[in-house]
């Protein structure tokens, strides 16, 4: 019965992303584009498509519509190219347009604003006492790069609005294009069918943590994402965040919690929680490939006879990984019983490593994980082994063997990895996880939940998951299949539009 009422819903989403769509213009919207051009050794033009689920995603709602997709050039092949359509997967067939910022613009918008100042507001990771520091360089970066850019992207989407005979949908993707709404909204004073969304893939925190910013950058933010017909955000709380940040720093501004609305210059914005999540059949397709496979023997001679637990991360501080070798120590030191019997893989993917926190977070990482293997290793066991780099198909064959997969962010958008263990796992292994991730909303149900600041629960709870019983177990990760495979990436696209549709936008 579930799996036809799964096949059901499906079947209405097409639909009604056929019927929604049939006589509208998408334009999609993001800083990386669905494709990276490339020169090859004779020097010819070739591409590849991006990865990851949103891509797949939003290709696939472009297949039912005329679409083009607006994106920042990232290689010199990107700019060259410019704009055209591009064929991808046989079926889906779009325009892509790239906007060429000078390197200094790009650099300020990029490197300085996008990261790592909004990304370490929005996951908690200024201190409030040392950090953030606004200085001269900042604000440069701010309206030399953050502004410029941001207007650039609402140029290139004008013109598209402007020479498009059909209503436009216009479907912006995150943190780096926050003012760009607002230049669009001015540009298209004369097209009122063109309706504005964008939805924000990273947390969003409290009024409190929003005072950090100067009172300029935080309206020019809030009247930019106030300036969108329907707002999305990962989680209820995220989005109740956005609210309750418009009331405290917004002047003549009127909110409606019950509705989820916001109006301030004369216009109302709809704000509204859509979880993202994975693409199953591919991922499912991708678990059961050569790639894959390929990995499994080294896997198997890695862990051997042990129980396994993993954790799969970029080496981000928001991720939490130093308190989770720590929790595994306290667990080791609780419960000697482990000793020898279990292994911690982590496959780690080096993030922003030009960003001085980062760097000196990688090498607290290694020096946590060094104390771990010096106190407890021996000839025989090594407690934690640590592998780095972007290893896809590594790191779908290691979620196929885990006993516990350990995510235990101190703040996380979603975090993906959490929903497709579940998916590939072939051991009935068990989550333990933050509280304080996205996913937290849909898998608390099947998971082991705790505190990411907590790191002896956190090392109750990797005891506990280690010695569930098996019927336990099974019965968990049942319930995050079901969960996840329930809602997919083709709901979380399909949750929008009937949004849409409901608000008659």
């Amino acid at each position: 019965m579930a799996t036809d009422s799964n096949s059901n819903r499906k079947q209405d989403c097409e639909v009604l992303q056929s019927e929604y769509l049939a006589n509208r213009k998408l334009i999609l919207v993001s800083n990386r584009g669905p494709v990276k051009f490339l020169y090859d050794e004779n020097g010819e033009r070739t591409y590849t498509r991006g990865g990851g689920g949103l891509v797949t995603a939003l290709l696939g709602l472009a297949q039912h519509v005329d679409a083009t997709w607006v994106a920042a050039a990232d290689t010199d092949a990107d700019k060259e190219f410019k704009a055209g359509n591009v064929e991808l997967d046989n079926r889906s067939r779009l325009k892509v347009r790239f906007i060429e910022p000078s390197a200094e613009a790009y650099a300020g918008y990029y490197n300085v604003i996008s990261n790592p100042l909004l990304w370490f507001l929005q996951h908690n990771m200024w201190d409030g006492i040392r950090t953030p520091n606004i200085t001269r360089e900042t604000w440069d970066a701010w309206n030399e790069g953050y502004v410029k850019v941001n207007e650039q992207f609402a140029d290139a989407v004008a013109e598209e609005v402007k020479n498009s005979d059909k209503p436009c949908l216009v479907m912006m993707q995150d943190y780096h294009l926050y003012l760009a709404p607002q230049f669009l909204r001015r540009k298209l004073k004369k097209h009122k069918n063109t309706k504005l969304m964008h939805f924000i893939h990273i947390p969003w925190p409290g009024p409190e943590d929003w005072g950090m910013l100067p009172s300029d950058m935080r309206g020019a933010i809030l009247d930019g994402l106030c300036s969108v017909d329907l707002l999305g955000f990962q989680t209820r709380d995220d989005a109740l965040n956005f609210i309750r940040t418009c009331e405290t720093h917004m002047a003549r501004v009127s909110v409606n919690y019950k509705r989820g609305r916001v109006w301030v210059h004369n216009h109302s914005t709809h704000v509204r929680d859509f979880p993202i999540s994975i693409d199953v059949k591919a991922l499912r397709a991708l678990a059961e490939s050569e790639n894959v496979s390929q990995y499994k023997d080294d896997m198997q001679r890695l862990v051997r006879e042990r129980k396994l637990i993993l954790r799969i991360e970029r080496t981000e501080p928001s991720k939490n990984i130093v308190r989770g070798f720590e929790a595994y120590d306290e667990m080791l030191e609780l419960h000697p019983e482990h000793r020898g019997n279990v292994k911690f893989l982590a496959l780690f993917v080096p993030s922003r490593l030009g960003v001085d926190e980062y760097q000196n977070y990688l090498d607290e990482i290694m020096a946590s994980a060094g104390r771990v293997n010096a106190k407890y290793g021996n000839s025989d066991w090594e407690p934690i082994r640590i592998l780095v780099g972007e290893d896809y198909p590594r790191a779908v064959a290691a979620l196929q063997k885990y006993d516990v997969l350990l995510v235990n962010a101190i703040a996380d958008g979603m975090n993906l990895v959490a929903k497709e263990g579940p998916i590939v796992n072939q051991r009935d292994g068990v989550v333990v996880l933050s509280e304080r991730t996205g996913a937290r909303q849909q898998l608390q149900p099947g998971a082991i939940v705790i505190s990411p600041y907590d790191i002896y629960t956190t090392a109750e709870a990797l005891h506990n998951a280690l010695t569930m019983p098996a019927e336990e177990r099974a019965e968990r990760a049942t319930r995050l299949r079901w969960i996840i495979e329930r809602e997919d990436i083709a709901e979380w696209l399909c949750l929008q539009l009937e949004a849409l549709q409901e608000l008659r936008i």
